[in-house]
């Protein structure tokens, strides 16, 4: 029998691309000033990168809005022909695919394996979405009187897109692929921890042929060419990844700009709810996977562990003893399965939370400290006796830390479960239906997974309830961020008799 050998990665990718993308060029920042990219295994340059700000982003407007002008060569793409680019984007995604894994793990320090398997979604991503180009389709209306009236749906115009640094490839295709699909024109502003595989992705969409002007990609930090981004008066609709508290920040200073419309996906503390009957070492591996997955830097990570008290004792133990199996190093070794965090703020950020832990009682079974002493490595974390009353069981730490809290009963998980002003994902393990059944009812989240968890499908949306966000990605309900309704009535003339 035949071994497929597992791609291997090239741990010294060259860097390409290191400028602006506008009109489908590569240029200097107006202000001619750079920042640097750092490798989180070290916390040494990468390389420099010019830095966007307003002028850039004026720029940028300006290229997209002649993109969009009626008349021009995006405008009048048939729409199917839209269908064949992103097919085409694919293909080249797909072609060098090895190569951007290889820049996503220098550049963010996941797993290699990790950023293949991004690639993988984001390769789905665009074919889903190039087959909905020519399928976007409005509605006749049987109205009351001598009226045909119907709908159909347009492109919103010029999309601000604002990315994040934890899944930089995917992130990035998720606000591109249905911005385009539906005709609209982008800019884009990577993370600036991980601008590099944005920047090479522009490079890809200029080989495969859109119109200049159609997809620019503004590397910059939150404060200028994000804010710049978010209260542009010709920029249509903002679409934003992050944290709740920018997400907030975003919406109100877009409110005040111009009204436009805004879609945000935001931050969680999801609940993964194990009961007595679930088949436990299933759930123990499910549940710790939700929490460490992308090294806890993930939105909807499984971070609050509500455990039946009648197995409790036995979970902490299984799930103490995974935390310690769970390789943290070098992310080019195939043995890792955890890399660093993203940079010293987000380490400190995740120790300073685990401190708090300690100090508010909850018991500390593993982990709780950086791993060596060179770059953002933290040791996988687990916590016991975690009260709803804790900073690590209210706070978003977006790092490896498992909090496992003890409940008696499905009203009681449930209320609990709910009292957070996040409402992203939740998860049930159990084999009751009736149990299953209640508890996807009564649960306040935009995903509900049901003895799985991390299972995000480009045909089914992801979004959140409450301050986890507006609006919804991926499938169906993501073309319809990106499209503004117009209702059409025309006068029928009646036959004289």
């Amino acid at each position: 029998m035949t071994t497929i050998q597992a791609p291997l990665p090239n741990r010294n990718p060259e860097i390409k691309y290191t400028q602006i993308l506008i009109n489908n060029e590569f240029v200097n920042s107006a202000s001619g000033k750079t920042f640097l990219t750092l490798n989180p295994c070290h916390g040494e340059t990468i390389c420099e990168i010019q830095e966007s700000d307003k002028a850039d982003i004026d720029k940028a407007v300006a290229a997209a809005k002649a993109a969009f002008k009626r008349g021009s060569k995006w405008r009048c793409m048939n729409a199917s022909e839209r269908g064949l680019l992103i097919n085409k984007l694919a293909h080249l995604i797909e072609r060098d695919r090895i190569y951007l894994a290889s820049l996503e793990t220098l550049d963010n320090g996941k797993p290699f394996k990790s950023s293949l398997g991004d690639i993988e979604f984001g390769l789905s991503l665009l074919r889903y979405y190039a087959g909905w180009a020519d399928k976007i389709e409005g509605k006749t209306i049987p109205v009351d009187g001598d009226f045909f009236c119907y709908t159909k749906h347009e492109p919103v115009g010029i999309c601000g897109q604002i990315i994040p640094w934890n899944f930089p490839i995917l992130m990035f295709l998720m606000k591109i692929c249905p911005a385009l699909t539906c005709g609209n024109v982008c800019v884009v502003k990577p993370a600036e921890q991980t601008p590099l595989t944005a920047l090479y992705m522009g490079a890809l969409l200029v080989e495969a042929g859109f119109p200049p002007g159609v997809v620019n990609i503004l590397p910059g930090y939150g404060p200028t060419a994000g804010a710049a981004i978010s209260t542009h008066p010709e920029i249509n609709k903002v679409a934003f990844t992050g944290s709740t508290e920018v997400g907030q920040i975003v919406m109100q200073v877009a409110g005040a700009s111009n009204l436009k419309r805004c879609s945000l996906e935001l931050g969680g503390k999801s609940p993964c709810v194990i009961f007595a009957d679930a088949d436990l070492d299933s759930a123990v591996a499910t549940a710790h996977e939700a929490a460490m997955i992308c090294m806890g830097q993930c939105c909807f990570a499984g971070s609050r562990t509500f455990v039946q008290d009648s197995i409790y004792d036995e979970f902490v133990a299984k799930s103490v003893e995974l935390a310690k199996k769970r390789y943290v190093g070098d992310p080019f070794d195939s043995q890792t399965i955890n890399g660093p965090q993203i940079d010293a703020i987000q380490l400190s950020k995740i120790i300073d939370l685990v401190k708090s832990g300690e100090s508010e009682g909850a018991r500390m079974m593993c982990g709780g400290k950086q791993k060596g002493d060179k770059g953002y490595f933290m040791e996988p974390t687990v916590f016991a006796d975690v009260k709803d009353n804790m900073r690590i069981a209210k706070e978003e730490i977006f790092g490896p830390v498992q909090q496992i809290m003890k409940f008696h009963d499905m009203d009681e998980v449930i209320e609990r479960a709910n009292n957070t002003h996040y409402g992203l994902a939740a998860a049930i393990f159990t084999k009751d239906i009736d149990r299953i059944m209640t508890f996807t009812n009564a649960i306040q989240a935009g995903t509900v997974w049901v003895n799985t968890y991390c299972c995000v499908a480009c045909q089914a949306p992801f979004g959140g309830f409450k301050m986890s966000g507006i609006g919804r990605e991926l499938g169906e309900e993501g073309l319809r961020e990106y499209t503004e309704v117009k209702n059409v009535i025309i006068k029928v003339p009646q036959k004289n008799s």
